[in-house]
């Protein structure tokens, strides 16, 4: 009996920590948020995958939007990307260090930033939800793309599918941050109200994510649990409040509801998780707020926060992560 016993074992004993992700091992997300948008950080990140496993991130969302070796659509690349070699190492080395690795793709907003406007609005104008303004304007902050606009969907599938499948993926991050612009100031939509737009968007993802391709779907919470929810500054609020998306979208999507200033209490955690949906609080800086974060989100019993995300927003380099005081200080305190 002995004999048989250990001939079952035999493969678990002989594995690598790399069939240990989060969702298998049951364990506490404890996340990482890096951006990616070049071969040679993603060298370095390689030979830091070790030292974050240590520090105890067990699950990295990689954005790597439009910098990406993209072979269908390759003039969508940013002039610096991540080779598809480059990824499928990061995929390797990630499940040796049992880190979950989950590619992040910014969808609808976030289709311009700094002054300079996307591959995506930049070769096809026609996707712009708002072509009378410019990053001229005094209030843009980010172009969005028109959602249902015709081709729209098989391009960003296209692009979604080569990254995910380069990366080695079970889950996709889709972004959905920071949406300002859709609604009344954009093209018409025939009736709907913002939130219903952002909802269609939504499921569309979810649809082609979840129902096609049989991966778990990320997001970011702020737009759906709207301003009463989300925060003080001027990125966390908006004129087209889209709160009422939150009925209206699928519930098995995890919601990454990031917080950065200090507050006695964030009652988001507790109203994504009365929606059903499960909530993977992610905290910046100061550390003192997102240790506040943290704490109150442990405190929870509705049994639905995954875990914490740290989010380093290009403050850290990758090789110094590992020592980025949310990584360092706090995910080690959602360890069972």
């Amino acid at each position: 009996m002995f004999i048989i016993r250990l001939i079952a074992l035999l493969p678990l004993l002989f594995c690598t920590c790399s069939a240990l992700t989060a969702d298998v091992a049951n364990e506490a997300w404890r996340g990482v948020h890096l951006w990616l948008d070049n071969d040679a950080d993603g060298q370095v990140l390689v030979k830091t995958l070790p030292a974050l496993a240590a520090a105890g991130a067990n699950v990295i969302v990689l954005e790597v939007n439009y910098s990406f070796e993209f072979q269908a659509h390759p003039e969508l690349r940013n002039s610096t990307f991540v080779s598809r070699a480059t990824a499928h190492q990061l995929a390797a080395a990630a499940r040796k260090c049992g880190i979950r690795l989950i590619p992040e793709f910014n969808c609808l907003g976030h289709q311009s930033f700094g002054g300079k406007i996307g591959p995506l609005l930049r070769l096809h104008p026609e996707f712009n939800e708002t072509p009378s303004l410019s990053l001229t304007n005094k209030n843009v902050y980010c172009l969005e793309w028109h959602p249902g606009a015709p081709g729209l969907d098989a391009i960003i599938f296209s692009l979604m599918d080569e990254m995910a499948d380069a990366f080695e993926a079970d889950a996709f991050h889709v972004g959905m941050d920071e949406v300002y612009l859709l609604g009344p100031d954009g093209r018409p939509h025939r009736g709907q109200t913002p939130a219903q737009l952002y909802a269609a968007q939504v499921r569309v993802l979810h649809d082609h994510i979840v129902g096609v391709k049989k991966m778990q779907m990320l997001m970011w919470a702020d737009r759906i649990i709207g301003p009463k929810f989300q925060g003080y500054s001027k990125y966390d609020n908006a004129s087209n409040d889209l709160s009422a998306a939150i009925d209206l979208i699928p519930k098995d999507i995890i919601e990454c509801d990031w917080h950065y200033e200090w507050k006695k209490n964030y009652p988001s955690v507790a109203h994504l998780a009365s929606k059903g949906f499960r909530v993977w609080p992610a905290g910046f800086k100061p550390l003192a707020a997102s240790r506040a974060f943290s704490d109150f989100a442990h405190a929870d019993h509705s049994g639905r926060v995954v875990g914490f995300l740290a989010t380093t927003w290009n403050e850290t380099s990758i090789a110094d992560s590992p020592a980025w005081p949310p990584i360092r200080e706090i995910l080690p305190s959602w360890r069972k």
